[in-house]
């Protein structure tokens, strides 16, 4: 082989390892920027974020979904991630463990404050409850296993938000739509962004009357060892109840029993 020969052999394999290496990183896009939201983005929502051309996505798509790494709901048209993500990651039975410890935690949470509470995950751009136990009185909110909000209006869903990284919190202020739910639902992008500052510097988040009326509510995140909001743990009470006594009893019981729960998934 002479030099010219040889370095044609190397300006290939440079443009072979180029374009490898250009594919495991689109991957690795993917697969960040579905499980960030949790929720399912078509076709062209993938393309427009990751910047990838239309056709050499279809293929990558197609063979993510051969593999199990990608699931495709055919009524939406969207993607998400797949059970062979799962069964790498851990991540769906890591969620499972912090839902399964929390039910005893909840029957409790809810003997002391006399109130609904539940445990939310994000779920796309709302909150949903996983678990719930319902307080004693005859006047209740109920929480039930399934129910979705939006993020930006429950107590929940703000413990969320505030403890997002900063460039998932951007994505999400970028796209979201404030909808006017009650006369109390922020519409401001920068109401809601003053409050989660207050939400973080707190520790707490409260909503009133912002999703349903006549009911208040207190959340308090649950945070990995790096900081990121892995679920939360709210009360719901109608505004009737909810007077000093109530907030602070919330706010002591709402902080024993996350410590608790992070104890028991080794979060401590």
């Amino acid at each position: 082989m002479n030099n010219r020969d040889a370095h044609i052999s190397r300006e290939a394999l440079t443009d072979v390892t180029s374009s490898h290496v250009k594919s495991a990183t689109r991957v690795l896009d993917l697969f960040e920027f579905l499980s960030r939201w949790d929720s399912e983005k078509t076709h062209t929502e993938i393309a427009d974020e990751l910047g990838i051309p239309k056709s050499s996505l279809t293929q990558l798509l197609k063979t993510l979904l051969q593999r199990g790494y990608l699931a495709y709901a055919p009524i939406s048209k969207g993607y998400r991630l797949g059970p062979s993500i799962a069964s790498l990651a851990g991540k769906v039975h890591g969620n499972s463990d912090l839902v399964n410890a929390a039910g005893p935690i909840l029957t409790w949470l809810a003997n002391e404050t006399q109130e609904t509470c539940a445990i939310n995950l994000i779920k796309g751009d709302q909150s949903e409850v996983m678990a719930s136990a319902i307080g004693p009185h005859r006047l209740n909110y109920t929480m039930r296993q399934g129910d979705v909000a939006p993020l930006y209006a429950t107590s929940g869903g703000k413990a969320l938000l505030a403890f997002l990284p900063t460039n998932m919190l951007d994505e999400y202020m970028n796209r979201v739509t404030l909808e006017t739910i009650t006369a109390n639902t922020i519409t401001s992008l920068e109401k809601l962004r003053s409050e989660l500052e207050n939400v973080r510097r707190s520790g707490f988040a409260y909503v009133t009357e912002e999703f349903t009326p006549g009911i208040a509510g207190i959340a308090v995140p649950i945070l990995s060892p790096s900081g990121y909001p892995l679920a939360a743990l709210n009360v719901a009470t109608p505004i009737s109840r909810f007077d000093a006594a109530k907030k602070a009893l919330c706010e002591e019981t709402l902080l024993r029993a996350t410590a608790t729960l992070k104890r028991k998934v080794s979060l401590a």
